[in-house]
């Protein structure tokens, strides 16, 4: 019988697909991210959106604002991505490029999520855009679900790869595109099938879960996200290509934080809260199927690589030992925060930065 791993020293990891939300969320969501990561790709679905240049890095200075004060937090990077809408211009793309903050910008299919009513209603019209994007080498990142009412909501995912992403690599064949948070086995599928250009992250709770844990019994709210959790059989099948070392897929939380009175709610908010934990979240993913050896690709490696930024030099340790995840946190205006598995048992643990075994 192989003998389990007890520790695990990986290069230091990224989430390349977080909410932080603003203002004060971010006392609670900033110190969060930084405790577990290096860099991250910050969504810029707040109220208002982070539709310019100019909010971007307004928006990074708040959540700079927010970082702790200790050496270690201090080195975390907040990568700031735009909002797209149908009046974004080649111009609007130049000078983010050109402001060395912006890294991607963010399509949203309007209603498809939380705060996504300023998305995009007509792809065609962003056409200039998409351009300009591929010319220059700046991913475009991917909500992908349709949002037609008459589409079954377990179906959105399969409906966009047909009707909007299939077409628009077509006429963009070079420009870069994270499919992010895939869920299904066709967008998987997908993502193999197509060149270097095509990417996709996936989240811990895609890996971990499926819509069994958010429906037998009663509906769970803290297990309901956008995209929504699937069957069992699409959980397997990103679970396999997430451990295969495959370098097209890599880690993006979207951690997305809603306070419990909102979450558990006769209609609750999307969004599952993995922050503070998500690295032992995959973990314990990967361990599950013995593939520990690839968690480093996944993490730390694939990511950076496809976003031409370097590979952090530093290491963070892992030990396997059992914890229990907090019942809540603190949250904006005394509320509290329950995070996904609260209460619930883990078996991995993240060592402080700088800390080993």
């Amino acid at each position: 019988m192989t003998e389990q791993i007890q520790t695990l020293t990986i290069t230091a990891p990224d989430d390349w697909h977080i909410h932080l939300r603003d203002n004060d969320a971010l006392k609670t969501t900033v110190p969060h991210v930084a405790s577990q990561f290096r860099r991250a790709i910050c969504m810029p679905n707040l109220v208002p959106p982070v539709k310019t240049t100019q909010d971007a890095i307004a928006y990074r200075e708040r959540i700079l604002a927010n970082v702790p004060t200790d050496s270690i937090s201090q080195q975390f990077e907040p990568l700031m991505v735009l909002y797209l809408t149908e009046n974004l211009t080649p111009q609007d793309i130049q000078d983010a490029v050109d402001s060395g903050v912006v890294k991607a910008v963010k399509l949203y299919p309007a209603g498809a999520t939380t705060n996504s009513a300023d998305g995009v209603t007509n792809i065609n019209n962003c056409t200039d855009v998409f351009a300009k994007m591929e010319s220059i080498g700046l991913p475009l990142l991917v909500h992908g679900e349709v949002t037609h009412n008459h589409v079954d909501i377990f179906d959105r995912e399969k409906r966009f790869i047909d009707e909007v992403l299939t077409h628009l690599i077509v006429k963009f064949p070079k420009l870069k595109i994270v499919f992010e948070h895939i869920t299904t086995s066709d967008a998987a599928d997908f993502v193999i099938s197509q060149s270097k250009n095509i990417a996709a992250t996936i989240t811990p709770q895609h890996l971990l879960f499926n819509r069994n844990h958010l429906l037998v019994g009663g509906v769970k709210p803290h297990f309901y996200c956008l995209p929504i959790l699937k069957r069992q059989s699409h959980q397997e099948v990103l679970l396999d290509v997430a451990t295969s070392g495959n370098p097209k897929f890599f880690i993006g939380t979207d951690s997305a934080p809603h306070a419990t009175h909102t979450k558990e709610n006769a209609c609750g908010c999307a969004g599952c809260y993995s922050a503070p934990f998500a690295l032992s979240l995959y973990a314990q993913a990967f361990d599950s199927v013995g593939k520990l050896e690839n968690l480093e690709n996944f993490t730390s490696i694939n990511g950076a690589k496809f976003y031409g930024l370097p590979v952090n030099s530093d290491k963070v340790t892992l030990v396997r030992e059992s914890w229990q995840v907090p019942e809540n946190y603190e949250y904006v205006g005394n509320k509290t925060l329950t995070p996904l598995m609260a209460g619930q048992m883990l078996d991995w643990k993240v060592l402080p930065f700088g800390f080993a075994v």
